[in-house]
């Protein structure tokens, strides 16, 4: 099987939480204090993390595939596996979408929507068929740009004096409640809950015993980033004009004019969008993939599952009928339904873990089965 070291883990972690995260108006209910409820979904995603990091001690060389079947027995365990798939799989179609949406506004303009998207899936599907060390090299070679990049337009946007500390004010002015609002679910859905498809990757570690580190440590620099991230888009535009914009921090970047030497920098922005939206459509295509390959019990090498979810994802991105109902049914609907799959099921596998063990460790009055820490 093939191994990921814990450099590339981080990166990955890294990469895919902040995906397209910093452009989108998120929080954005909470107006001026949308960096606040940033913070507050960022330490309840924290505590779902650690969840989930406990839930891959258990078995540290298994998939979530094999814990859900080590904490819910072969049957059920099947089923809810088939679920994730589902949901993995969707996660990536809303990528693909947003993929083949923005590219047709900003870049190209009379290119059919389809053939992006084919094009994209195509080379995400190839990615995949590489193997994952391919992939994880492939995000190796993003992180430095994406982050210089962020920095570099962070600063220009201080240069150019478009700071104004009094759009975040009053702080807390309608009291916390608007804030837990903003911040639950939906924030936590959207980026920090989408943590739980790692339980496909963590087994892949050369050190395992360093995943609770590595992981809490790379979560942690990235929810800071995009805490400020978030802040620097209510600090330039304020909250009334994000709340009508799409993509806040594009417009925020289009402000930037320094010595008539630095400006239109929107291009850079585009980039930074395509390049976290594949990171992140990619890794969500290899888990439904490599989640249907364990379950079927095909061959690891095998083309056919990366090619049935592949089908899957290109064809569902086409059922919503324009990007505004996909913006809404992300963003209304669709995260209100994620808990599901990153904080129910993942509670009910911490639970039977628990039971088990208190029952494991009970002195025993007749033989009773014991959890299988080997199943697969």
């Amino acid at each position: 099987m093939e191994r990921i070291s814990n450099y590339q883990i981080a990166v990955l972690i890294i990469l895919f939480q902040i995906g397209s995260t910093p452009l989108f108006a998120i929080g954005n209910k909470a107006k001026q204090d949308s960096w606040i409820a940033m913070l507050l979904a960022a330490a309840v995603g924290l505590l779902l993390l650690r969840m989930f990091l406990y839930i891959q001690s258990i078995a540290p060389d298994q998939s979530l595939i094999a814990l859900m079947r080590i904490c819910f027995g072969k049957v059920a365990g099947g089923i809810i596996s088939s679920c994730f798939i589902i949901y993995f799989a969707y996660e990536s179609m809303r990528n693909v979408r947003d993929f083949g949406e923005i590219t047709s506004v900003t870049l190209l303009a009379r290119t059919p929507k389809f053939i992006i998207m084919l094009l994209v899936i195509l080379l995400a599907a190839y990615t995949i068929l590489l193997g994952i060390e391919t992939l994880c090299r492939v995000v190796e070679s993003l992180i430095i740009p994406v982050l210089f990049s962020y920095g570099v337009l962070s600063l220009l946007i201080v240069v150019s004096k478009l700071i104004n500390f009094e759009r975040i004010q009053p702080v807390m002015e309608k009291g916390f409640l608007p804030i837990i609002k903003a911040a639950l679910p939906d924030l936590v859905s959207f980026p920090f809950g989408q943590m739980v498809v790692f339980l496909m990757f963590w087994h892949l570690m050369d050190d395992n015993k360093k995943v609770k580190r590595i992981s809490i440590f790379s979560y942690l620099g990235v929810a800071f980033f995009l805490i400020a991230m978030n802040m620097i888009n209510v600090l330039v535009l304020g909250p009334a004009l994000i709340g009508n914009s799409t993509l806040p921090f594009l417009q925020t970047v289009q402000l930037i004019q320094v010595g008539e030497i630095f400006e239109r920098l929107d291009v850079f922005v585009t980039l930074l969008l395509f390049l976290g939206l594949f990171v992140k459509l990619t890794a969500f295509f290899w888990a439904a993939s490599f989640g249907l390959t364990q379950l079927i019990g095909s061959s690891t090498n095998s083309k056919l599952p990366v090619c049935l979810v592949g089908i899957v994802i290109f064809i569902s991105s086409f059922l919503e009928p324009n990007y505004t109902y996909h913006i809404w049914l992300g963003l209304t609907f669709s995260v209100k339904l994620y808990p599901i799959f990153q904080v129910l099921f993942p509670l009910a596998m911490f639970i039977a873990i628990l039971l088990r063990k208190l029952k494991k460790d009970s002195p025993p009055s007749e033989e009773a089965p014991t959890l299988d820490m080997s199943a697969k």
